[in-house]
């Protein structure tokens, strides 16, 4: 490659980049920049399933696998059904978003694709370089999805657990499923003093995914995972049936300031950048929201490290993630009570960041007393971290 200068560098070519490029060749400002991304990997393959809610249609609705607008939800005390209106829950997998992102927009005009490994991204003065196994390359708008965990390890202001799982996509011998809605959460199993449930998404009556996740700060066994999938089918009657795909994941709840390590000419983007809701690990939506607002930025010409995600929001994920990190087996419970007390699509619009502060108040108050101490606690525990190190 003879050019080694570009407008817009971006570095991962999974959902972030790729949904940050369409933004970007999509909005007709940018037509005469150049753009270059840099993977390292063919991203032509299922290695992800995203889910999201949102109100009716959406831009990616021809690409998604199945819709629902009914939903579950279970544990030990409490089991109810429920209608998703005014939203739809949405099942996209990976494969269609990487191959019809990348093969409409790669080759368009002042675009160029580079299959190489990152191996540092060096921010100077007025500029980023980008080391690859295939040369060096330099930009003034960097953008990297690549995720280092160390330094969020390596701290402890701010809680991390996890959201760890494996899934399953079987197909049944007999009809086993109600395609008509999702099971979003069943607690109703051994939680083996942690916070554990099962994930149903039936694409029709035979067959669905079935996903075993836990919120937890340590992984298990991948035989666990599985081990919790047969024994819940088998509790559901189901016994018969081939396992047709599997996925597992693991993604960081936290609200770990990750834009600390922007720059005027760098940004972390998707969960690099602290885009994943740290309460759910929900990061499909959020990246697209965070793209929506990054592009007045770039419009702009502002520094990109006065790009930050900072609300109110951000701070009751920071408490609730307190308080599960220190309570983690008592996870079924605090969720019950919220989707006990609360009518569901205004915890769905508290998770999309969207409810007013009156909302927001019915939501704590729908706790019980004794959790409402804990969260009272992590407050007053979080008030004397604000001024502390970040070690």
């Amino acid at each position: 490659m003879k050019q080694n200068y570009f407008d817009f560098i971006i570095c991962g070519g999974g959902a972030s980049g790729l949904l940050l490029l369409k933004a970007l060749r999509e909005d007709s400002f940018f037509n005469n920049r150049s753009i270059l991304l840099i993977e390292k990997e063919n991203k032509n393959k299922n290695d992800r399933t995203w889910s999201y809610w949102e109100s009716l249609d959406g831009p990616f609705d021809s690409m998604v696998t199945k819709k629902w607008s009914e939903a579950q939800f279970c544990s030990q005390n409490l089991n109810f059904e429920f209608d998703l209106n005014p939203f739809q829950y949405k099942m996209l997998r990976s494969a269609v978003v990487y191959q019809k992102i990348f093969n409409k927009y790669i080759t368009a005009k002042n675009t160029t694709f580079l299959k190489a490994e990152v191996k540092d991204i060096v921010s100077k003065k007025n500029l980023t370089e980008i080391i690859t196994s295939d040369g060096k390359f330099q930009s003034e708008k960097v953008f990297s999805s690549i995720f280092e965990p160390k330094s969020m390890m390596n701290q402890k202001k701010y809680p991390v657990l996890q959201q760890h799982f494996v899934g399953w996509f079987i197909k049944t011998k007999n009809a086993s499923f109600d395609p008509r809605k999702i099971l979003f959460m069943d607690f109703d199993i051994p939680q083996f003093q942690e916070t554990r449930f099962l994930y149903v998404l039936p694409i029709d009556e035979s067959n669905a995914l079935v996903e075993y996740t836990l919120f937890s700060e340590n992984l298990l066994h991948f035989d666990d995972y599985e081990t919790g999938i047969v024994d819940y089918l088998n509790s559901k009657g189901i016994t018969e049936f081939e396992i047709t795909e599997k996925e597992k994941g693991n993604i960081p709840m936290t609200c770990f300031p990750f834009e600390q390590f922007n720059t005027q000419n760098l940004l972390h983007i998707g969960t690099a950048g602290g885009w994943t809701k740290a309460t759910t690990g929900f990061t499909f939506m959020n990246t697209r929201r965070n793209i929506r607002r990054l592009i007045p930025y770039l419009k702009a010409g502002d520094n990109l490290n006065d790009f930050k995600i900072s609300n109110r929001f951000r701070f009751y994920d920071l408490l609730f993630l307190d308080v599960l990190k220190k309570y983690n087996s008592h996870g079924s419970g605090l969720f019950s009570s919220m989707f006990k007390n609360n009518p569901p699509v205004r915890i769905f619009r508290f998770l999309d960041e969207k409810t007013n502060y009156l909302e927001e108040l019915k939501i704590l108050t729908s706790f019980s007393f004794i959790q409402i101490t804990w969260f009272l606690k992590a407050l007053i525990n979080r008030i004397f971290k604000i001024f502390a190190p970040l070690n």
